[in-house]
């Protein structure tokens, strides 16, 4: 629609006799008055300016309306709020509750501009390249930022979300599809996907993010993992040295290199194991015994079984795998496991249902990651734009992850997604009213959720102290 039609009454019919007119004329309202908890969020775990300090600023801060922590935090709050694109911004930019977050409710240096930047500034700063040897400030790129750095923040936020330390932590890995639809740079068809995507890894504690890393989709799943790995177990340990870390994931990483790092790093593990007829014999008494159950029965049935077990050449030694021997609808459902763990440590049933089944929930934190917060919008040319778009929708998971553990622990929205939450507690209207002595939100009467607003900002007014 036009702008100017944009300023014409729209008609909705009568009630009671009275026309029911709308106009976008409300002056200073917002829609996103729950961001005021992001911000409070932020304060309490510092996220927005450790985030900046993982980037280089070279340019002129004398003459820069913008400074870089309020370049990065629009952009997170932004996608935390459901805005993530670009051109948001040139409305964006303009409102008041967004501009309280960025701590400046007027442009300081140039009357012609709004407190928040545009779509221009944010692009560029989504190219920012990466710090190295060859790296040199160009006229349009004069903030680049230090990937190691960034890495390391994840976790480091991750440490900081306990108060003590935990006997025991389990690391969730898996590689997921970001499908590409344009001619972006490492664009790859996966046949397993059935599409051009990125195939980035994410490892996941719990609904701690600690890693998100950008990859082609013509590699294994696996790639990079062992790396990965022995970077953040090296930071946990610089910080926890007796927990105890257990890895899990699907088939796609029961590779010999990650599992002989895990044996040799003092690090256990618990990975799918795709079935071939060679492990399907192994089982054959014991899944002609479930299928015998579920015919008497007319149920499922299953039975666990464990062996030592050597690939014919991709394994460097012998390794314990747990099998489900299970019989589904008339039909063998065998189902595999390795694992570092003996029979004295965890049992072959407690291993299978107990522990690695439980990893299927990563994949739920995955979703909340790529269509709540939109971490697969990867549209950019290159794949380095792409990987810092990714880590700002991660940071973004981050925030409302530290938002729901610290603020709303124990409601009825402790358990929710990042979407419910943006839905029933940071999409909330508000009148905006700035005096010389304060900056007034009045927020809507008819909030569902006021009483949980209140708690929250409670909670994280005391987190922040």
């Amino acid at each position: 629609m036009p702008t100017q039609c944009c300023q014409d009454f729209l008609d909705f019919g009568t009630v009671e006799g009275r026309k029911v007119v709308a106009a976008f004329d409300g002056g200073a309202i917002t829609s996103d008055a729950g961001a005021l908890l992001l911000g409070a969020t932020d304060k309490a775990i510092r996220l927005v300016d450790r985030f900046a300090a993982c980037f280089r600023d070279g340019r002129d801060q004398h003459a820069i309306e913008h400074k870089l922590a309020t370049l990065l935090g629009q952009r997170i709050f932004a996608i935390a709020l459901g805005y993530e694109d670009l051109n948001d911004h040139d409305e964006l930019r303009h409102d008041p509750v967004l501009a309280v977050l960025a701590g400046k409710l007027t442009a300081r240096r140039r009357s012609d501009c709004a407190a928040l930047a545009g779509k221009s500034t944010l692009n560029r700063l989504e190219h920012a390249p990466e710090e190295g040897p060859a790296y040199a400030p160009s006229r349009y790129h004069k903030i680049s930022h230090d990937r190691g750095a960034i890495e390391t923040l994840f976790v480091t936020l991750f440490l900081e979300a306990y108060s003590t330390p935990p006997e025991r932590i389990i690391l969730d890995l898996d590689a997921t599809d970001d499908p590409l639809h344009g001619a972006q740079e490492g664009r790859f068809f996966h046949g397993y996907y059935d599409c051009y995507c990125y195939l980035p890894l994410y490892i996941f504690c719990g609904h701690h993010l600690l890693a998100a890393k950008l990859r082609r989709s013509n590699i294994d799943a696996s790639a990079g993992a062992r790396e990965e790995i022995a970077r953040i177990v090296g930071q946990i340990r610089q910080r926890w040295p007796d927990v105890d870390i257990w890895l899990r994931a699907d088939s796609g990483f029961a590779r010999d290199a990650l599992m002989a790092w895990c044996e040799a790093n003092g690090v256990h593990y618990v990975f799918g194991l795709a079935r071939n007829q060679r492990l399907v014999g192994e089982i054959e008494l014991e899944l002609s015994a479930a299928m015998e159950v579920s015919r008497e029965t007319g149920r499922p049935a299953r039975c666990y079984t464990e062996f030592a077990w050597a690939t014919l050449d991709s394994w460097s030694c012998s390794r314990r795998v747990v099998a489900k021997a299970e019989a589904t609808r008339g039909e063998p459902n065998p189902r595999f496991i390795v694992t570092s763990l003996d029979a004295g440590q965890v049992a072959a049933q407690v291993l299978y249902e107990d522990i690695y089944c439980p990893r299927g929930d990563m994949e739920n934190r995955i979703k909340e990651c790529q269509l709540d917060l939109m971490a697969d919008r990867t549209s950019a040319s290159t794949m380095r734009a792409n990987q810092l778009r990714l880590w700002f929708a991660s940071m973004a998971y981050v925030l409302i992850a530290a938002l729901r553990r610290i603020a709303l622990a124990g409601s009825e929205l402790a358990r929710a997604t990042a979407g419910t939450i943006r839905l029933k507690l940071l999409k909330i209207g508000a009148r905006v009213t700035v005096s010389v002595r304060r900056v007034k939100i009045a927020l809507t009467s008819a909030c569902p959720q006021a009483n949980i607003f209140a708690l929250a900002h409670h909670r994280l007014r005391c987190a922040a102290a």
